[in-house]
């Protein structure tokens, strides 16, 4: 059989035709999305290479809007992103999780109301094909505001119970939940606990699980004194476990709604001639590099940040690459590591 000369490049239709597949399908394998069986994917990468394809990024991105780069936005200051490890173990997830695509990752503070305005002119300007959004509070309009104009959101963590905006989370309920059992178990009887700043859902849950741990273990809730509020900021830590100490002399334990502020915790203790954890055990949430460099060791809840980045990715590719995607709530377990600060 004679088969006719090939005057020109290959299309993405007749890469579609060979691999028995939509146009659709096609595009979604050249730009790796989750959403393509593995044998399906197969299919196309076998036509693309019988054909020689090669993808058109220019074209590609005129014809579908596509900047091929998604920004990575931090409401917070340059001091708490590089203090804590938090931040830092996002940001090597979502790498990983943009690591076999051809999307730029352009990380952006925005700590100020002008700083936010600039940054919706941008994503308005459709420079960036979607945003991951780490570290909102409550009364952040951002999520709302790109939703209206529909550009590819994805949350670490929410603002709320009834976040509609696609998020990925972890069990802070029930990790904080765990912490306070463990030390119950442990035979401490004079819990407090050091918040996160109350604006954050985040905060807000973690309270929640110490209060029901309490409730659950003792009969009764926690009065306001074993109560003290922090930002997730080592100072605050060291701060609020001050403040308990000269509420409740008795305290034999704390729960830190982060590592960090668990560090300014011990550092409060120490210079009062409190041992830990012989006199108060201590157990921080995160479980980061830095509970395992204390002295002593801090016995912490592990949530898998690093995943969550990874998770973020994920789904902000399939929401990127099919516009009809449904809104995705995930939340990730959480796992109490004992070390022996408590």
């Amino acid at each position: 059989m004679v088969t006719k000369a090939r005057t020109g490049q290959p299309t993405l239709e007749e890469v579609a035709a060979l691999a028995g597949v939509g146009r659709g399908t096609v595009s979604r394998v050249i730009n790796n999305s989750p959403r393509v069986k593995d044998t399906t994917r197969h299919l196309v990468e076998q036509a693309i290479a019988q054909l020689g394809y090669i993808p058109n990024r220019a074209a590609r991105a005129l014809a579908g809007s596509r900047t091929d780069a998604v920004a990575l936005v931090i409401p917070e200051t340059e001091k708490r992103f590089f203090a804590e490890p938090y931040f830092s173990d996002i940001v090597h997830g979502v790498g990983d999780g943009l690591a076999d695509t051809d999307l730029q990752l352009l990380l952006t503070l925005v700590r100020t109301e002008s700083e936010r305005q600039r940054f919706l002119q941008y994503a308005r300007a459709r420079r960036i094909d979607g945003v991951l959004l780490v570290s909102v509070h409550g009364d952040d309009p951002l999520p709302d505001l790109l939703a209206e104009m529909e550009m590819p959101t994805v949350l670490s963590g929410r603002r709320s119970g009834e976040e509609s905006v696609s998020y990925v989370d972890s069990d802070n309920v029930g990790g904080a939940r765990a912490a306070v059992r463990h030390l119950w178990e442990s035979g401490r009887r004079a819990i407090g606990t050091i918040t996160g700043p109350l604006d954050m859902h985040v905060a807000q849950c973690r309270l929640r699980g110490y209060e029901e741990a309490v409730r659950d273990t003792s009969g009764g809730g926690p009065g306001p004194t074993w109560i003290a509020h922090g930002d997730f900021t080592e100072e605050s830590g060291r701060r609020a476990m001050t403040e308990l100490l000269a509420r409740n002399p008795g305290i034999d334990a704390v729960f830190a709604a982060s590592d960090v502020m668990a560090v300014g915790a011990l550092h409060a203790l120490r210079a009062v001639g409190r041992r830990v954890p012989e006199d108060v055990a201590v157990v921080g949430f995160d479980d980061s590099p830095i509970a395992r460099h204390t002295d002593p060791q801090l016995t912490s809840v592990r949530q898998p940040v690093e995943e969550m980045g990874r998770t973020m990715a994920r789904v902000l590719l399939e929401m990127i690459n099919d516009s009809s995607a449904a809104w995705q709530h995930v939340v990730l377990r959480t796992e109490l590591v004992r070390r022996t600060s408590g």
